[in-house]
Order: structure tokens, then sequence, then C-alpha cells
């Protein structure tokens, strides 16, 4: 079995993907650790990496064939990855949405060393920023829209839920 998970900034993708990974006893793999990995070894912020990414195709052909990579193993894994769903179709394609604001409450509140913003209103300048940056470059390398719900098998709205919450219908949609 093979699970992506997309979802809007903030929406609890990381710590609910490892959650359905544990409780259903699979491999978790994180393609923003990826990203924060190449930005790092490049000296720079994930933003910077983003901004990088839409003149330096490179980096996303990097990152796209680790995630085509880990489909082709057909191993019982979750990854958790904006694209996913598109590089390997067959999985189970859950999507997390969230509240625009909710979801940058979030993020501030975690203050990731790559994701430090002064304020609560940098923080939902930058995410737009980055929404905006991957619809971008997803329409215009692959012709898909990772919001476009029409792609997903599944779609949980995280507003007003734990991720112990979204994690128990996850798993109980997929054991159905």
């Amino acid at each position: 079995m093979i699970i992506t998970i997309s979802g809007r900034p903030g929406s609890g993708k990381s710590v609910v993907g490892k959650e359905v990974a544990k409780r259903l006893n699979l491999k978790y793999y994180c393609v923003g650790d990826f990203q924060r990995e190449i930005a790092k070894k490049r000296g720079i912020s994930l933003a910077e990496l983003g901004k990088l990414e839409e003149k330096d195709r490179s980096i996303d052909i990097e990152v796209d064939n680790m995630q085509k990579e880990l489909g082709r193993k057909g191993d019982d894994m979750l990854i958790d990855s904006r694209i996913g769903f598109h590089f390997i179709p067959r999985s189970i394609r859950v999507f997390l949405d969230v509240d625009p604001d909710v979801g940058a409450m979030r993020i501030f509140s975690q203050k990731r060393d790559d994701e430090k913003f002064s304020d609560l209103l940098k923080t939902k300048e930058e995410i737009k920023k980055r929404i905006d940056s991957e619809r971008r470059r997803y329409k215009k390398y692959y012709n898909i829209d990772h919001y476009d719900l029409e792609s997903y098998d599944m779609i949980i709205d995280t507003t007003r839920l734990d991720p112990e919450q979204v994690a128990d219908e996850i798993v109980k949609e997929i054991k159905r």
C-alpha cells in the first residue's frame, strides 16, 4: 500500500502522515525534508529555494526523481508530498485542507528553523508566495493544479481537528 498526502500549508501533512504511517506500519517519507536538505546544502532558506526553483528546474527534477523512485520500489509507504499523487497515481491520494488563517497560525507557532517569520502577517504573506510559486511551477512543468480536489481519493478539512482525529479518519477510511 502506498499513501500520498498533499494539502495546504499548515494542514498537518507531516504530523498526520507520521501518525498514519506508524498506525499502518508504513515507511514514512517527507518530500519537504528532501527540499530542506537541498536548501541546507546550498546554505539558503526554504523560501529562497522556492524562488530558485522557479528559475532552475533541476531542483524540482531532483526531488521529482526521488518521488518516482520511491513509487517504483512498491514498498508499503506513506509519502508526504504536495504532488506525490501525480508521480504515484496508484497511491491512495489524500488531501488535507485547512482554513488559511488557521494554517498560518500553525506554521507561525511551529517556528521551524527554515520557516521562522517575525509575525503572523509575514507568515501569511510567505505562505501565499509559496503557494503561488508552486502553482505556477506545477502548472508549467506538469500541467496540474495540486489544489484541484478531483485529483484525490480522500479530502479532510483539518481546521477544527487535531492530528490524532485526522489520522483516525484516514485509517478508518483505508480499512473500509
